[in-house]
């Protein structure tokens, strides 16, 4: 399949498509594109996100069939197989002889790429060493200042994962606040939201700055769906006293305490009949796991809701309706809403 044909094909199972490299294009259409015409007979969409319990079992399944088909005795040697340079040879022939590729990503309708990345990151050794001791944090201070930001090799140098050393560095970089926000520091985490969601407007829309500046409203209330992907890492940089995990909740909860005072969707959270739209909607999704909701479509099919905000409203209801909602799967507490809530619900209109 030529390049424009395969943009083409993959388009349908991934409508983001036209931001994927070429090289990425012709990797997919080898290792993705088939499969994913095979789930679109079975009826099954191809997912993002996060992972569900019942992938993540289906990954423990797959790696656990090919390390008995192959003969490779352990995970780490056939997701890490650089870390055994004297095995490297004969642990790639293995793959190529039973299907690497199609083994680990069977049964899973999302890109072969993120299954891949979330089987290492499952079945790393090194993602389950528990806190970094002092002597860990100056070892890791000195190999940044070394090796900057090349996360593979101070991950070797340390016998860590990749995500956990980046992550760690990100929290002791520099001297981090753990105590309540003070007004300068939301302040300035307003201002970096702010400068990146403008700077991703003028790349997606060819907007110019002095358009957006007559405009503040278009900036943060119309295009709330842009801060369902900021630059987290850019932003802890712009602030400097928190990392970027403190500064992703601290904009959440500003994003919806800041919706919560506008008079269109104050009415929505009160009003019954959106709690009677959400009910529906989600169980009308026949889900089993609150992962595989798509939250940002229901924030589109509802109108135009951020999905922090959504999340925070079926919360609500759970917790103050839902009986040991606790011991209950997410299928099991949509059950319950449909069947006693929502009877409830109707009648009030």
């Amino acid at each position: 399949v030529d390049l424009d044909t395969a943009r083409e094909e993959l388009k349908e199972f991934i409508p983001h498509v036209k931001n994927i490299s070429d090289t990425s294009i012709r990797k997919m259409a080898g290792r993705d594109l088939a499969r994913f015409k095979q789930f679109k007979k079975q009826g099954m969409a191809v997912k993002f996100g996060r992972f569900t319990r019942k992938e993540n079992d289906q990954i423990r399944k797959n790696v656990e069939e090919f390390l008995s088909i192959s003969g490779i005795d352990s995970a780490e040697k056939l997701l890490f197989t650089s870390r055994y340079p004297e095995d490297k040879e004969t642990i790639n022939r293995l793959k190529a002889k039973h299907q690497f590729c199609e083994k680990i990503s069977e049964g899973i309708p999302r890109p072969w790429r993120l299954i891949y990345y979330r089987a290492r990151k499952m079945f790393d050794p090194n993602n389950y060493k528990g806190r970094y001791t002092k002597e860990e944090k100056e070892q890791l201070k000195k190999y940044q200042a070394m090796h900057g930001n090349d996360w593979k090799k101070i991950s070797e140098l340390m016998s860590r994962s990749n995500l956990s050393v980046a992550m760690k560095f990100s929290e002791i970089k520099s001297a981090i606040n753990y105590g309540p926000w003070t007004k300068e520091e939301i302040q300035k985490l307003k201002h970096a939201v702010k400068e990146v969601m403008r700077k991703k407007l003028e790349m997606e829309d060819g907007s110019s700055p002095s358009s957006l500046e007559q405009s503040n409203r278009d900036l943060w209330v119309d295009r709330e769906k842009l801060c369902q992907h900021l630059p987290w890492t850019e932003i802890e940089t712009k602030v400097g006293s928190r990392y970027w995990r403190q500064c992703k909740q601290k904009w959440n909860s500003i994003l919806v305490k800041k919706m919560s005072k506008g008079q269109t969707l104050h009415r929505w959270i009160k009003g019954v009949q959106n709690k009677i739209t959400l009910i529906k909607r989600l169980y009308e999704m026949k889900v089993e796991d609150a992962n595989e909701v798509n939250w940002e479509e229901l924030g589109d099919a509802i109108g135009d809701v951020p999905t922090t905000y959504l999340q925070v409203q079926f919360y609500r209801l759970k917790v103050s309706f839902v009986p040991s909602w606790q011991k209950k799967t997410f299928s099991e507490i949509m059950d319950f809403l449909y069947q006693y809530k929502l009877p409830e619900l109707e009648e009030k209109l």
